[in-house]
């Protein structure tokens, strides 16, 4: 029997599976780091706890491994930018995280150029991606010269850690979120370079997302020479690892954030309104599969605000028996824009608001209010999406935390008018990122063995329409553009 390893290096912390290749019962570690918020709209992460985030749980899980590790796949979260010497191997700052808002300012002066940054990228101007982060570190923080800098997110700082500084390297997956990368020819833009001002010369090499990309090297408990041969994004791992191989299948993972992936094939596509095109993975066989997406910033961030910053909960797995405490939200509305509205609004000035209240909220109508933004903000994205892309949804397979919530998931059908369909293994990212690995070491044959690896626990059909939908619109109308550009540089500054 072999086993692969995945690194899921998440947005609040880090988990190693053993994955192995009959399907038969896994097991992992987990640690948590820490988040670091300097300024209203600032997200910053360490990276060296991140990296022994990571050694921690790949030395607990290869210790309880009885048998030789065949591969080992990571995957992250997408979009955080690190800046480190190549000389130390040490960060030159903290990073940036995906969720940082810090570069919208900068954001709003690149407008003009939206329509070819979206033609060679498939992203929109927005600080989420991290071309403008990079470029902030470059002009704010006390960056190593350029001939000995490393700049990568946080996929390649890991395989430089594994690898002992022998492999700076990442994957289209994750290059396509950069604002950097030219999706088309599946290169770093020269063009997109200068106009965000990033040199190409501390960007990674990018490799297909399945294929060797270096072995373990001195890695304190940790064998010698293990390859790692998968990286993706975390949310198109998801895609892989929900088994979404063919054009017109759809996940959607509520995590920290939620983020709606359409496999639509081979072909590049254009811009679509509201959306992103990103690169799928690669693997290598000279024909990379994209996707279009939809990119919710808070939704499981929104549970961990109730617990860490109201007290409502004092643990996440509180809020689904919370929030079916009650029928409904009694006319709350919680539009969870922390930092911003991702798709299809993209309005980094939009704010978080709870609207609706009486003298008779609870806080068990906080609660469903917030899961009820899970649903409402899922359905705005696929709307814009199957809008966008002329495809009609025939279902959605869902992962993540919060797919457990059975009520949640039966509402999120109601609100689609299809089917919604969790699988029994619901950590989907890390069994992507170990397939992408294993496909390349031969551990699995090839995708029609990989797609029969997955197997479904149950299965939502749509019930009674949602009548919720229209009051949640007007609510997400008054939390746009809350802030004004001159307000938030000044609030900085």
């Amino acid at each position: 029997m072999s086993v692969v390893l995945a690194i899921d290096a998440g947005t609040t912390g880090v988990r190693t599976r053993a994955v192995f290749d009959d399907g038969s019962k896994s097991f992992s570690a987990y640690r948590e780091f820490t988040q670091h918020f300097p300024q209203p709209g600032w997200v910053e992460h360490d990276a060296m706890e991140i990296w022994e985030a990571v050694l921690a749980t790949l030395q607990e899980v290869c210790g309880r491994l009885t048998q030789p590790v065949a591969a080992i796949g990571i995957t992250n979260q997408r979009e955080t930018v690190v800046a480190w010497d190549k000389r130390t191997g040490i960060p030159s700052a903290r990073a940036i995280v995906w969720q940082d808002r810090r570069t919208a300012e900068r954001c709003t002066e690149l407008l003009p150029h939206l329509d070819r940054v979206r033609a060679v990228t498939g992203l929109v101007l927005d600080p989420y991606f991290s071309g403008t982060k990079a470029a902030w570190l470059l002009q704010n923080a006390a960056m190593p010269p350029l001939e000995h800098l490393c700049i990568g997110t946080i996929d390649s700082w890991l395989v430089w850690k594994l690898t002992a500084g022998s492999s700076f390297v990442t994957d289209p997956s994750n290059a396509s979120r950069t604002m950097l990368f030219d999706i088309a020819t599946m290169q770093w833009s020269s063009e997109m370079c200068e106009l965000l001002g990033v040199p190409m010369s501390v960007l990674p090499t990018v490799q297909p997302s399945s294929g060797r990309f270096g072995i373990t090297t001195d890695v304190p408990g940790v064998p010698n020479a293990i390859p790692i041969s998968g990286i993706a994004g975390d949310q198109q791992a998801a895609l892989f690892g929900q088994a979404c191989t063919q054009v017109g299948m759809a996940k959607n993972t509520y995590g920290t954030g939620s983020f709606v992936l359409l496999n639509v094939g081979t072909t590049c596509p254009a811009p679509s309104e509201g959306m992103l095109t990103t690169v799928a993975w690669d693997l290598g066989d000279g024909a990379p599969v994209y996707a279009l997406e939809g990119a919710i910033f808070v939704t499981g961030a929104a549970v961990q605000w109730l617990r860490d910053g109201l007290g409502i909960i004092t643990d996440s797995s509180e809020i689904g028996a919370l929030a079916e405490s009650v029928p409904d939200a009694g006319g709350v509305c919680l539009v969870p824009a922390f930092t911003g509205l991702g798709s299809p609004w993209w309005d980094p000035y939009a704010r978080g608001s709870i609207i609706g209240i009486t003298r008779g909220t609870s806080r068990a109508h906080i609660a469903r209010a917030v899961v009820d933004a899970m649903v409402h903000q899922t359905r705005d994205a696929i709307d814009a999406m199957t809008a966008a892309g002329g495809v009609a949804l025939a279902e959605l397979r869902v992962d993540g935390g919060a797919s457990v919530m059975d009520a949640m998931l039966q509402r999120q059908s109601d609100s689609l008018g299809v089917p919604v369909l969790r699988p029994t293994d619901h950590e989907t990212t890390a069994l992507g990122a170990a397939y992408l690995a294993g496909l390349a070491e031969g551990v699995w044959a090839n995708l029609t063995e990989i797609a029969s690896m997955w197997t479904l626990d149950k299965r939502f059909e749509p019930g009674t329409p949602d009548s919720s939908h229209g009051q949640w619109l007007r609510a997400v109308e008054r939390s746009r553009n809350w802030v004004s550009p001159e307000t938030e540089k000044a609030r900085i500054q």
